[in-house]
């Protein structure tokens, strides 16, 4: 006791806890909310950066289909239409994608005339070539846009349920994104930080660099994802505010442009010249701005012809469109803008689509996409380097942990093998097979599905490697295979200057190289050993004095590992 103030430490034991902080909190928050979706966010980040190129991607996957000169969009309609009076006799409703520069086919889906079992709704659809019209006979593939509905709408399932599974991911991704960014005070610091060969400390490093470099875009992705579904995730003031069948049409034509076949008059009627209404459309949007045209009910007096804008033609997705009288071909309406909610929600469903982007702003999507999927897999991997190191025995993890680093190795580089796989699907699979892009999605699935077992079979530093480097060498040898089995090898088509498959197989080779960076720094990471420390103080010791220097407090004696 000193002037008359005890000077006796406090037993450390006894002491209030010290109360967590907001900083420590929202760590937490963004540790568990990345973890327990991360996986499906993983999944959907990378399939929905290939999406960015999924014309062209699906170009490649039709080796049969062969590049044209640009042609008239009005003599194309013409063409197709025509054609379609044949193929979609009956229909009550066909729709038709004009060609553009990413992509020289036209494509067109119809609705069946008969019904499936149990009344469900059925549709054909076809590629066209624009020069002559006729259909053209390819490959059945899905092609790019498996990746793309897989992005937020998944498979196997029903369309709304999967939408609804990517809905949550995509919350939890932004309650993620805005507690990253609470946790660390020094984030623009922490960007230009990065330390080789620490273990837990690089991959901190690397998710914060990630994290930081694409941030603004990381944001606005996910918040226009969920925007873009905003009706099916909550529906009530919808159904507040627009509860007669009238007003809900109503709402219906301020989100989407699809039009609605209304009753037929039963009384034959020909179909007015396509190729008119194009023009008209050319000369209010421009010549190469007319992206579709969707006829209802056609051969019928109660015909309807509607031409909308091509989606690179504006920085929106909200409903633009002329509407025509399918049997006199005169104009009855003019649709060139919605309410200002409407019209926001469209510039937010474009940003997040960014199909008004030229090349170069794709390109730049595609590279902050994927930073943004390198950030959830570096952030799901640090969870395991950190974790182990926690565990009392790091040789005998406890099943939970297992599970995380065996789903991690499945979800990162099990992925990029099934996604390869996919490719190789299409180039190997008999291009007379039934049901041949259904097959297609099915090896996606299977190998993926393969890896997984695979990675619980290995032990996990191995497992990582070996799929690393399966994924590597099967994109290297994508070009390979695309010249044995078609006729239009790297050489030819940079000769011929057709940079769709040459851009392809270019793409697949830097790919490679990634993985094969990576595998190599999964092989030659050695783990850091810690040596056993002493063990804490016994009673009787003087916790006091060991309390107030932390050379005394206990420590599991166990000798830890860091995982790669």
């Amino acid at each position: 006791m000193k002037n008359g103030v005890s000077t006796q430490k406090a037993d450390p034991t006894t002491a209030t806890p010290k109360p967590r902080g907001i900083r420590q909190t929202m760590s937490d928050l963004h540790t568990w909310s990345g973890l327990l979706v991360g996986w499906l966010l993983y999944a959907m980040f990378l399939t929905g950066t290939v999406s960015y190129f999924k014309e062209e991607l699906s170009d490649w996957m039709r080796p049969e289909v062969v590049r044209q000169a640009q042609t008239d969009a009005a003599e194309v309609a013409q063409r197709v239409a025509d054609h379609l009076g044949q193929v979609a006799a009956g229909t009550t409703q066909w729709s038709l994608t004009l060609p553009t520069v990413r992509s020289n086919t036209a494509s067109a889906f119809w609705r069946m005339p008969q019904a499936a079992p149990g009344g469900r709704r059925t549709f054909g659809s076809a590629n066209f070539n624009p020069a002559t019209g006729e259909e053209i006979k390819a490959r059945d593939t899905l092609g790019g846009e498996f990746f793309y509905r897989f992005h937020f709408q998944f498979y196997y399932m029903p369309v709304l349920w999967g939408r609804w599974l990517a809905g949550f991911c995509a919350m939890f991704m932004l309650v993620a994104i805005v507690s990253g960014v609470i946790t660390h005070k020094k984030i623009f610091v922490d960007f230009f930080t990065f330390r080789w060969g620490k273990g837990q400390r690089s991959w901190l490093d690397a998710h914060n660099a990630l994290s930081v470099f694409g941030l603004p875009f990381h944001a606005m992705i996910t918040y226009t994802g969920l925007v873009t579904l905003m009706a099916l995730y909550m529906p009530w003031g919808d159904q507040a505010a627009y509860k007669s069948p009238a007003q809900r049409q109503e709402l219906t034509t301020q989100v989407n442009a699809f039009l609605q076949p209304g009753k037929a008059t039963g009384v034959a009627a020909p179909l007015a010249p396509v190729d008119e209404m194009v023009r008209q459309a050319q000369a209010r949007w421009g010549k190469d701005q007319v992206g579709r045209v969707t006829v209802a009910n056609p051969g019928d007096s109660s015909a309807r012809v509607a031409l909308t804008p091509a989606d690179g033609a504006r920085v929106s997705m909200s409903p633009q469109y002329l509407l025509f009288d399918g049997v006199s071909g005169k104009l009855i309406e003019v649709h060139d803008q919605v309410g200002p909610a409407a019209e926001t929600r469209g510039v937010m469903y474009a940003l997040h689509l960014g199909r008004f982007s030229d090349l170069q702003l794709r390109w730049l999507y595609f590279i902050v996409s994927l930073a943004g999927t390198a950030m959830v897999g570096t952030g799901l991997v640090m969870w395991t380097v950190k974790r182990r190191q926690q565990l009392p025995d790091p040789m005998k993890p406890y099943f939970g942990f297992r599970l995380v680093e065996r789903l991690n190795i499945a979800a990162i580089a099990g992925l990029s093998v099934a996604m390869t796989a996919y490719l190789w699907g299409n180039r190997l699979l008999p291009v007379d097979l039934g049901g041949r892009g259904a097959a297609e999605v099915n090896v996606f699935f299977g190998v993926w599905a393969g890896t997984l077992l695979y990675a619980l079979a290995r032990p996990a530093r191995r497992a990582w490697i070996e799929l690393l480097w399966l994924a590597a060498a099967m994109l290297a040898l994508l070009p390979v295979l695309n010249a044995l089995t078609t006729s239009r090898p790297f050489w030819r088509s940079v000769a011929v200057g057709d940079w769709v498959y040459a851009g392809v197989d270019l793409m697949a080779w830097a790919l490679a190289l990634l993985h094969v960076m990576l595998a190599l720094t999964a092989q030659h990471h050695k783990p850091r050993v810690k040596p056993a420390r002493k063990a804490g103080p016994r009673a009787g010791d003087r916790v006091g004095q060991d309390a107030g220097t932390g050379t005394g407090a206990a420590r599991p004696a166990a000798v830890t590992r860091e995982g790669a």
